[in-house]
This record gives structure tokens, C-alpha cells and sequence, in this order.
């Protein structure tokens, strides 16, 4: 198994149907109570653990999956009010790197991704299909519809659960 990609690599869909974003909101809503319950298995060692060898703690994946669920909550908003927007990308390694990525407890990024995915999950239920047709600019991605977003962002929380998956139990 490949620990940096433990589900694979993200493939854009060739076709989308409502059942496929069905599933994908669904994984948006659970990705809060299945981190919680995986850091419960975890437990405090395996926050501090890597998941592989040159990888993030259980910690770092925490914070990030805040810092990076809360800008594509931000684009999709972005997406179905303004026309193709251009969205700002973000150094992900470099947050790792700020005091509050390597220090806080994990807590406050669980009560952001709790309240990001609540609201996120009510917005996504709220679409039809022209609004899953908008899109955003990505700079390094180029343009992406919602819908190819929101596959990506529910292969992103199963990716990073995964990884954390690779921690062995505080047990």
C-alpha cells in the first residue's frame, strides 16, 4: 500500500450524477464525527505520531484538514455568487509550520471543521445542477465546477482519515 496515497490519487470523474453528489455531501457531513472517532483510537500518542516516515502527525492532518476545508467552503461561496472567480491558493507546508499547526491542541480545528461541514452539508443539499455547474478558478488547478470540487474534497477528508488510520492505537 502507498501510505502517502493510501485511497489513490484523485481522479476527476468523467461523468457526475446526483447519486455520486449525494455520496460525496454525505462524506462532507461525516467527516467531523469519523475524525473524532479516529482520534479517539489514536489517542494522544498518535497525535503526535506520523502517520509514515516524513509525514504529518495525527496532529498536523488535524489543523490542516481545518485550514484547507475551510478556504474550499470559502471558493465554493466564492463560486455560486461571482462568476468564475480566481481563488487565492495557500502554502499548506508553510501553515504546518505556525505555531498554532505545531502547539494547539486539535480541538478548535474540530470545532471549525464540525461548524465548516454543518453549514458546508446545508449548502450542498440546497443545490441543483446549475448551481454544481458553477465554477471557480484555481490557480494551479485551473477552472473546477463545484461538482468536480466537491468530488475532490470528499476524496480529501477520506484521504486524510485514511492516513490517520495508519497510526497505530493508543491501545
Amino acid at each position: 500500500m502507498d501510505s502517502q496515497y493510501p485511497i489513490g490519487r484523485f481522479e476527476k470523474p468523467a461523468a457526475i450524477t446526483p447519486d455520486d453528489r449525494r455520496r460525496w455531501i454525505a462524506d462532507i457531513e461525516a467527516l467531523p464525527r469519523l475524525l473524532g472517532a479516529e482520534l479517539a483510537r489514536i489517542g494522544a500518542q498518535g497525535l503526535e505520531t506520523p502517520y509514515r516516515p516524513g509525514g504529518w502527525t495525527g496532529r498536523l492532518v488535524v489543523h490542516h484538514l481545518a485550514d484547507s476545508h475551510m478556504n474550499c467552503f470559502i471558493r465554493f461561496r466564492l463560486g455560486l455568487t461571482e462568476t468564475k472567480p480566481v481563488v487565492k491558493t495557500y502554502e499548506e507546508a508553510a501553515w504546518a509550520l505556525l505555531a498554532d499547526s505545531q502547539n494547539l491542541p486539535v480541538a478548535p480545528s474540530l470545532a471549525i471543521l464540525a461548524g465548516v461541514h454543518e453549514r458546508w452539508t446545508v449548502m450542498l443539499r440546497s443545490l441543483g445542477d446549475a448551481e454544481f455547474a458553477r465554477s471557480f478558478v484555481h490557480p494551479d488547478l485551473g477552472e473546477l465546477p463545484l461538482d468536480v470540487a466537491l468530488a475532490l474534497y470528499s476524496w480529501h477528508g477520506r484521504h486524510h482519515l485514511a492516513h490517520l488510520a495508519l497510526i497505530p492505537s493508543a491501545v
